[in-house]
This record gives structure tokens, C-alpha cells and sequence, in this order.
């Protein structure tokens, strides 16, 4: 095993363990002012945060599970050889690494991806942050322009925001997070402009200034030119693969129109012994989706016929925003694409009765099915708890449930999970007409 960095690589170094460990303290504090509509009133409201304590505690989280979870584990695993430094390949069946050469009849390539830094004119005056170094930070910012609409955006500026950070979001295209259903990016623009976050959309960038202090803006919105300024400026316009320098033109390793390493669904590149996984892949670049690439590969390695397969249909995400936005399955759009007659039901999350238990009324569950058999065909929710309901239904569509399954399968009550079975009676009945806890 060859690495140049820190043992995890982006999820637990710079990714998922650091940006949820803030998002969750950022909610602590948002909840405390929920508790103070209802009469628990905060001794410690309006007091100002400790961001070196904060920060300190994302450290901890971060070094304890790179210590339990990669460090730990590989020290204990008899055969591994892990060589510090960059690997390059020489030929499709020799890598080089300081100086040194290793042959072998299998690679796997899993180098993961760098933030995409765009060509805007004057970024080099500017003070800015990826979604990697605004991880990092060890002082909170006054003020933040995000360039970008997507994942790292929402969730990063909601977080920042809420740590008392004055946040706008500028999106190129006509929405927040364009890839998503145009329920749930509607109901999540408008939580956050409801908390205070601006959000611009329809906007063409010009050039960046530095003027004194403060990072400017200057972009056309609609037929008029604006100026907007920040003390830092946050760049979340996507991920390009970290392909550069590993030698993939000397291996014959074929590249996608983007620069991603091109794979086929048992994660095999074009050139025999040499497989891909992670977001080297540019598929769903998500460490879940990675780890699974990466098992189906080995598999395919040293097991070729196994049939193993990458079923990307199945695997769900979430973006951890509040409330949660989540997705497994077809679109309704791809479901149409892809031959079946859908039909489809959409369900405002204030159905559920437990939402105005915990006051977390907004959001929409909508969910997808083919008509004449009734087989579920994705799931796309924004709600309260929304990375945890989606599970129950990639479990469903892995077993090929249908929505007569969901709706007749008992939940617990009150729960928000207990929304999937209402969705899925809805099809059918009208969910306005039951008792809270009826069948």
C-alpha cells in the first residue's frame, strides 16, 4: 500500500468525520434557540462560541477514530507492506517509488479527488478556502461567500452560519443542488433562507478583487451587476480526480471525458490488472460508494467471475443539512429513461406525527414506483432524521419491495421512520383521513 498523506485519506482526514463533528456542535446551538420558543430558556444564550475549544473537539473526534479505525488496524494486519511516498507507474505492470521499482499482476488504483478550484479572474488576490481547508480552520469567520450551490455548500454554509457566521451561497444554476429532486431542493432553499442564509441563483461570475480586508464578488444576476463582499470566500464547485503525476498514460489507463478513471461495473479499468474505486472514479463520491467500489474490485481480482458487481441504483447518500436530505433509487426522471411507467407520490414531512412532537415540520418524502407491479423505484426525502429513514428504504429497494410492502409493515409510533409507511399509503388512500397511529 502506497500513501503520500495521512492514512484514511478524505473522509475521516477532511471529509465526513471533521464536517459532521462541526454540523452536529453547530446544531447543538440552533436547538438551544428551538428550546427557548418552547420556555427552556438557555442560561448561556447569546454568549460567544469557543472556537479553539470547538475546534479542539473535531480534532480529538478526527485523531481518535484515524487512530482506532486505520492506524490500529493496519499496524495489526500480517502482510501488509505500507510505503510511505508516491507510487507512478512506469508500465501497466510496474509502479515506481522513490526510486525503488514494484512489479505485480494487480493494482488498485484508489487515490481519491482534490477540490476543483475554478478559472475565475482575480482568485490569486483572494483569501479563500476549499471544502478540504474550511475543515481546518482554527478561527471563525465574520463573513462567507460560497461559490457553488452543491452538497458542500449547503452543508458547510448552514454549519457556519449557525456558528454566528453572516453566510451567502451563489449558484450558477437555477437551484441549490441541481443534481436532486426539485422538491427537495425547494424545501431546503427555503429552510435555509428561513434561517437568515442568502441565496443567490442564475449567477454568472465575472472576476474576484481583494479590496482592503475583504474578498469582492462581482457577478451578473439576471441583467444587473453585483458586488459581493466577505472576510473569507469558500470555493465548492466539485471534485477532480487525483490522477496527476501516478503515470496513467504510461500504464495505456483510459480516462472519462472529466478526467475520472474510466471503470466498468466490476470496478476493472481499460487496461487487464488494473482496477479503480473512490472518487478517482467520479462516480458517487462518497465514502460508503468508495469502500464498496473497492470491495468489488478485490473481489474481482482474485475471484474474476464472481459476479460481483457495483449496483449504484442501490446505494443511498445523505446530505447533512437540517432538516436531512437523502436519496436512493431511480429519479422520477431516470425512471422514465430508463422504460418504466412510474407513478409517484409526494408528502409534506408535517404528516407525520411525530415531526410536531420534536417541531420538525418541514420537508417532503417523495417516492417513485412502477405502476403495474407496484416495486418500489427510489426514495428521495428531505426531513428531520432523513439520513437514518433512508436505510429502511434501500433495504426495501434491495429486496424488491413494493409499496403495498412499505405500507402495510408496522413502525414504530410515534417515529419519524414512520413516515416511509404513510408515503406509501398515500398511493392509495388518504393519509389525511387516518388516526396518528392506524394501519
Amino acid at each position: 500500500m502506497f500513501e503520500k498523506s495521512m492514512l484514511g485519506g478524505t473522509c475521516i482526514n477532511w471529509g465526513c468525520i471533521p464536517s459532521k463533528t462541526l454540523i452536529h456542535a453547530a446544531l447543538f446551538k440552533h436547538e438551544a434557540h428551538m428550546g427557548n420558543r418552547i420556555g427552556l430558556n438557555s442560561d448561556e444564550d447569546g454568549q460567544a462560541i469557543d472556537a479553539e475549544q470547538l475546534f479542539r473537539h473535531r480534532e480529538a473526534v478526527v485523531s481518535t477514530l484515524r487512530q482506532e479505525r486505520y492506524l490500529d488496524v493496519l499496524s495489526s494486519m500480517k502482510g501488509l507492506e505500507l510505503i510511505k511516498g508516491t507510487a507512478r507507474f512506469i508500465d501497466s505492470r510496474t509502479v515506481e517509488c522513490d526510486d525503488r521499482r514494484y512489479r505485480s499482476e494487480r493494482f488498485l488504483i484508489a487515490t481519491g479527488g482534490d477540490p476543483r478550484i475554478p478559472k475565475l479572474p482575480g482568485l490569486e488576490k483572494c483569501a479563500y478556502y476549499t471544502s478540504r481547508s474550511a475543515l481546518l480552520l482554527k478561527q471563525l469567520p465574520t463573513s462567507l461567500v460560497i461559490i457553488g450551490g452543491g452538497v458542500v455548500a449547503v452543508e458547510l454554509g448552514q454549519m457556519y452560519h449557525r456558528l454566528g457566521c453572516r453566510v451567502t451561497i451563489l449558484e450558477h444554476s437555477s437551484r441549490l443542488l441541481p443534481a436532486v429532486e426539485v422538491e427537495l431542493s425547494a424545501e431546503l432553499e427555503k429552510n435555509l433562507t428561513k434561517e437568515g442564509i442568502t441565496v443567490v441563483t442564475h449567477v454568472n461570475f465575472c472576476s474576484l478583487d481583494k479590496l482592503g480586508a475583504l474578498n469582492v464578488v462581482y457577478a451578473d444576476v439576471g441583467e444587473r451587476r453585483h458586488k459581493f463582499t466577505c472576510e473569507k470566500l469558500l470555493l465548492a464547485v466539485g471534485t477532480v480526480p487525483a490522477t496527476s503525476g501516478i503515470g496513467l498514460n504510461a500504464a495505456g489507463v483510459a480516462l472519462d471525458d472529466k478526467g475520472f478513471i474510466a471503470t466498468d461495473s466490476h470496478m476493472r479499468s481499460s487496461v487487464p490488472g488494473i482496477w479503480a474505486a473512490g472518487d478517482v472514479v467520479g462516480r458517487m463520491m462518497i465514502a460508503t460508494v468508495g469502500a464498496r467500489e473497492a470491495v468489488v474490485a478485490v473481489d474481482d481480482m482474485f475471484n474474476q467471475g464472481c459476479a460481483c458487481a457495483m449496483d449504484y441504483l442501490a446505494a443511498p447518500m445523505a446530505i447533512f443539512t437540517d432538516p436531512e436530505v437523502a436519496m436512493v433509487g431511480h429519479t422520477e426522471e431516470s425512471a422514465r429513461r430508463a422504460g418504466f411507467n412510474c407513478v409517484v407520490n409526494c408528502m409534506q414531512a408535517s404528516s407525520i406525527p411525530k415531526a410536531h412532537v420534536v417541531g420538525m415540520t418541514d420537508g417532503v418524502i417523495k417516492m417513485i414506483a412502477d405502476r403495474e407491479s407496484g416495486r418500489l423505484l427510489g426514495v428521495h426525502l428531505i426531513c428531520h432524521r432523513g439520513a437514518d429513514m433512508i436505510n429502511e428504504a434501500a433495504l426495501a429497494l434491495h429486496m424488491k419491495a413494493t409499496i403495498t410492502d412499505l405500507a402495510t409493515t408496522m413502525h414504530v409510533y410515534p417515529s419519524i421512520g414512520e413516515g416511509l409507511r404513510l408515503c406509501a399509503q398515500g398511493f392509495s388512500r388518504d393519509i389525511s383521513l387516518l388516526s396518528c397511529c392506524a394501519e
